[in-house]
This record gives structure tokens, sequence and C-alpha cells, in this order.
């Protein structure tokens, strides 16, 4: 037998802890409500322009 040792999973494996900032932003109503509009024009253009 040898000295190998087995190792956990590398700290590279693991994804990474979103800050408070971060969950901040994506609990914030107001903000998905921004998003939200911004996406729906954005598909709208697309639909529109194949539509043309």
């Amino acid at each position: 037998m040898g000295t190998n040792k087995v190792k956990a999973y590398y700290d590279e494996a693991y994804p990474p802890v979103p800050s408070a900032n971060t969950l901040y932003w994506r609990k914030n109503l107001l903000w998905q409500l921004v998003r939200f509009v911004i996406l729906n024009v954005k598909m709208l253009r697309i639909v529109a322009g194949g539509h043309s």
C-alpha cells in the first residue's frame, strides 16, 4: 500500500456563493419588473422584425 490519500472535492468544484448585493437585486421586485419589460421589448422587436 502507498500513502495515497483520498481528497474531497476541490474548491473549484463548488459554485460561487452570491454576495448580499447580488441577492438583494435578485429579490427586488421593482428591478425584476424593469428587466421583464426590457426582455419583452427585445422579443417584440425580434417578432415584429420577422413579420414585416
